[in-house]
């Protein structure tokens, strides 16, 4: 395509993007069990992408603390190289000068997807700037590549989850598949604050499996027997099911010893305060928790976590 002419894009574009959370087959998802992943859009990402007098495309994300021009970017920069990867599909060749506004609300490096997050909504809104509209699909695959370049080998469910803004049901290996709730349900996320070595703990869950490998295949069986439960209880419309399950899930995560005292702690008290059940969320040891309540008792189960040292917490409607 090369050079784009006058009139031939929008004068301005927005898009948007949820985070996203793992409720259950974490780790064992590693281990070719099944995962379940929904979004959250209680927190999202923006893109705003606007013309410029300046030349050059122009990039304002205060959330990494990025003020500068494209250009100036080194090659592997997350945003640059999305913008980049975009104009090299799209065969962009000589972009009109453009700004380009990102502000999140979605934390970084807590497990909610914020990465992919970004690169969904950019995507979208460069697209649809440049007069080149993509559907879901070539988002989710474009996004997949780019997870790949800066996670190695990403299981693909924060692209799709977030793309699609559906639950997803991953066997790592087989086509991802989104699904349906049959009835909406609430959940709270609370995080601890430390930060969650995913790398590390996944790591020592593997020596443990060559160490004993029959104990821990066992365990990872159970998860995955807790994750084909939860996706019909969501699927048929009985998702207060999913309290017990996410109790079993906890227990069965703490035995891989990726639990820590600080997630026991939430964990232990959104129970407390009323949650059905609740467990751990994403690579553990440190990162965030979740719990099922009623809508009713979200605040008192989140003021609960935020007592009990919880750093933030979001309440969240799955639907």
């Amino acid at each position: 395509m090369g050079a784009l002419c006058a009139g031939c894009f929008l004068s301005i574009v927005k898009a948007s993007a949820p985070g996203k959370i793992i409720l259950f087959g974490e780790h064992a998802v590693v281990y070719n069990r099944p995962a379940l992943a929904v979004p959250v859009n209680q927190v999202q990402v923006d893109v705003e992408v606007l013309d410029s007098d300046s030349p050059g495309i122009f990039i304002d994300a205060p959330m990494v603390d990025l003020h500068g021009e494209l250009s100036t970017l080194q090659p592997d920069h997350p945003i640059g190289s999305v913008i980049l990867k975009l104009f090299q599909l799209l065969d962009i060749s000589s972009p009109p000068s453009a700004k380009v506004n990102i502000t999140s609300t979605i934390p970084v490096a807590a497990g909610l997807g914020s990465g992919a997050a970004v690169s969904v909504a950019l995507i979208r809104a460069l697209s649809a700037y440049f007069n080149r509209p993509m559907t879901d699909e070539q988002v989710n695959d474009l996004v997949f590549e780019i997870e790949k370049l800066h996670h190695g080998t990403p299981s693909g469910i924060d692209n799709t989850v977030i793309t699609f803004n559906k639950p997803v049901y991953f066997v790592k290996g087989q086509p991802i598949e989104t699904f349906k709730t049959g009835k909406p349900f609430t959940i709270v996320i609370g995080d601890t604050g430390v930060p969650a070595p995913t790398k590390e703990s996944v790591g020592d869950v593997r020596r443990l499996w060559l160490q004993d490998s029959v104990t821990f295949e066992n365990i990872f069986n159970e998860i995955a027997q807790i994750s084909l439960i939860a996706r019909r209880s969501i699927e048929s419309g009985k998702p207060e099911l999913l309290g017990e399950l996410m109790n079993q899930n906890h227990e069965l995560l703490q035995q891989l010893t990726v639990s820590s005292p600080e997630l026991d702690n939430l964990v232990e008290t959104a129970r407390n305060a009323g949650a059905h059940g609740a467990k751990l969320s994403g690579g553990g040891r440190g990162g965030n928790m979740i719990a099922l309540v009623e809508k009713e008792t979200a605040e008192k189960v989140a003021n609960a976590l935020i007592s009990a040292g919880a750093k933030r917490t979001i309440v969240t409607e799955v639907s």
